[in-house]
C-alpha cells in the first residue's frame, strides 16, 4: 500500500502518472479494439448497382453484402415492371460502412391518382399544355361545328364525360372534343356580287362569316371600281354555307397600298 502514499510531491506525480497511462490505455482499446469488434469501425464497402434488379430480391441480395436498403420513395413508369429499382443513394461504387442502408426509388404497380383538371373553355393547344403537366395523355381531338375555333368543349376518360376535379389516374387517355370555327346551322350564300367592297366585308362580319383571300383586277366593261365582282362560294339555288366559314372576294381594281387612304 506504500505505492499509493502520497508523502512526497514525488510520489504524486507518481500517482497522477499511473492514472493517465491508465486513462490512455482504455481509450485506446476502446476505439481501437472495441469498436471494430463490434462495429466494423474503419471496414468500408463498395455499395453495389442494385438499379434494375427487382425489390423483392434486394433483401438477401444486400445482406450477404452486409448492407440494408429502405424505400425512400416510388413512381409510376407504366413501360416498367412495378417493384422494378429505379434509383439509388449512394450511388454505386461509393464507399460506406457495413450495415448502411441504401435508399432507393422503386416503379409503382398502379398509377397514382389525382383530380381532373378544368379544360373546358380553354383553346387545345392550352389543354394540351395542361395534360402534359398533369402526366395525362392527349388521346381523340374530335372537331365538332361550333363557332369558337380550337375551343374545347367536353372533356372525355374511358369514354365517358369527365368533370374537373373527378378523380383520374395519372397516364389515362384523355379524349377532347373541340370546336371548328364553323356553326353548325347552313343558311344561303349571300349575294356579294356588284356590291362595295367595304359593305360587303361589312355583310359577311354581321353573319359571322370570315373574308378570306381578296383578289384585285382591272375592271372589264361596265364594272364598278371597288365593287365585288365575283366570289367564291358561288351563291345560287340551294348553295349554303356555314357560320365562320371563309369567303374569298374578286374586286374591281388595284389593291389598296397599305397606310394610304
Amino acid at each position: 500500500m506504500s505505492f499509493f502514499k502520497s508523502d512526497t510531491p514525488a510520489d504524486v506525480l507518481k500517482h497522477l502518472l499511473v492514472i493517465l497511462v491508465a486513462a490512455g490505455m482504455l481509450i485506446f482499446g476502446f476505439f481501437y479494439v472495441y469498436l471494430p469488434l463490434t462495429t466494423n469501425h474503419g471496414e468500408v464497402i463498395e455499395v453495389p448497382k442494385i438499379t434494375g434488379m427487382q425489390q423483392v430480391d434486394l433483401e438477401d441480395y444486400l445482406d450477404e453484402r452486409d448492407l440494408a436498403y429502405f424505400v425512400d420513395d416510388s413512381t409510376y413508369r407504366p413501360e416498367i415492371k412495378p417493384g422494378t429499382v429505379l434509383n439509388q443513394e449512394p450511388k454505386p461504387g461509393e464507399k460506406v460502412k457495413e450495415g448502411r442502408k441504401i435508399y432507393i426509388t422503386v416503379a409503382m404497380k398502379n398509377p397514382p391518382v389525382i383530380k381532373m383538371p378544368k379544360l373546358t373553355d380553354g383553346s387545345l393547344k392550352n389543354a394540351q399544355m395542361i395534360l402534359k403537366s398533369y402526366d395525362l395523355v392527349i388521346g381523340q381531338i374530335k372537331l365538332v361545328p361550333n363557332i369558337q375555333q380550337n375551343a374545347v368543349l367536353k372533356q372525355f376518360a374511358n369514354g365517358k364525360e369527365i368533370a374537373p376535379g373527378a378523380p383520374i389516374a395519372k397516364n389515362t387517355r384523355v379524349d377532347l372534343e373541340v370546336g371548328d370555327g364553323l356553326g353548325n346551322q347552313e343558311f344561303p350564300v349571300p349575294n356579294l356580287v356588284n356590291m362595295p367592297a367595304d359593305e360587303a366585308v361589312t355583310l359577311l362580319a354581321g353573319q359571322g362569316l370570315q373574308v378570306g383571300e381578296r383578289f384585285y383586277q382591272e375592271p372589264a366593261e361596265g364594272e364598278t371600281e371597288g365593287t365585288v365582282v365575283k366570289q367564291r362560294p358561288v351563291p345560287g339555288p340551294g348553295a349554303t354555307i356555314r357560320m365562320g366559314q371563309l369567303v374569298d372576294l374578286w374586286i374591281a381594281g388595284r389593291e389598296p397600298i397599305r397606310g394610304v387612304e
